[in-house]
Order: structure tokens, then C-alpha cells, then sequence
């Protein structure tokens, strides 16, 4: 589900694992959502792999720079917590940069499945089997996308 108000995309929620009620002031139907379902499901297909959308995810000022760095994570690479760390300063630990990444209200759009742990994927807020198919995804476009320039 998707869901904004007169600032832009306000929350990405897979239905799969939340009980989400949305605010009284946010819509589930409007234009802006139509062009982010069409959106959505064309990265899901393969045919895009950014998205140009309006968003206003909601967060404290380091949620915003995390975010803003996950962002600019190319499709089909990852990144660790610690890398985003060293990245945005350094002095901010890992576990810091895995929390803003797990509080990000837009998981897709702003593509934190992207981030993984030194160690293994980490978690992912639509579940860690929908983490691994979107990394698997990303990673296979790109390799067909070679073999169809070669």
C-alpha cells in the first residue's frame, strides 16, 4: 500500500507482515499514486530501475541523510551499514545507520534493501525473503541487460 498527502509519498507498507491504519489526512487514491503504482510495478517487471517520484518520508534529521544516502546506492549494488557509517562521517555507528534504515517508511522507493550486513543480508522491514528476491532481481537485470549489449 501506498499512501501520501499534499507534500508527496508519505509510507510504502507491505501488507504482508503489518497491520497499518492510515491517518485521516493521508490518501490511498489520487493521481501522485497512480504514477507511483505505475511506477512500482514497472520496476517490478524489469523496466525501470529508478523511480521519479515526489516523496516526504517522515524522520528525525539523521533519518533523512541515511535515507538521502540509500538513495544514491546504484540499482543492482549494495552497501554496508558500515560503509554508510564511514560514509556519513564516520562517527555514526553501523547499528545507528541500520536503524534509520529499518525506520525508513519507503522501502522500495528509497532502497534500503540495498544496505546489507557485513555479515550476511540483514533485515529488511517487507522480510528478509523479499530482500533477498529484490537484491537477486536487481542484480539478474543487470546481468541480462550485459549479455543483451554483448
Amino acid at each position: 500500500m501506498v499512501v501520501a498527502d499534499n507534500a508527496g509519498l508519505r509510507r510504502l507498507i507491505f501488507l504482508n507482515n503489518t497491520a497499518f491504519e492510515v491517518p485521516g489526512e493521508w490518501r490511498q487514491a489520487d493521481d501522485r499514486l497512480v504514477l507511483a503504482r505505475q511506477q512500482i510495478l514497472a520496476y517490478l517487471d524489469g523496466r525501470r530501475r529508478s523511480f521519479s517520484l515526489e516523496i516526504a518520508p517522515e524522520g528525525s534529521e539523521f533519518q533523512r541523510d541515511v535515507w538521502a544516502a540509500l538513495l544514491r546506492i546504484p540499482y543492482g549494488q549494495t552497501r554496508t551499514y558500515g560503509d554508510l557509517a564511514q560514509r556519513l562521517g564516520g562517527a555514526r555507528a553501523a547499528r545507528s545507520i541500520s536503524a534509520a534504515s529499518a525506520a525508513n517508511p519507503l522501502p522500495l522507493l528509497i532502497p534500503c534493501h540495498r544496505v546489507v550486513a557485513a555479515n550476511g543480508p540483514g533485515s529488511y522491514s517487507g522480510g528478509l525473503a523479499i530482500k533477498r528476491h529484490l537484491l537477486a532481481f536487481e542484480r539478474a537485470s543487470l546481468d541480462d541487460a550485459s549479455v543483451r549489449r554483448g
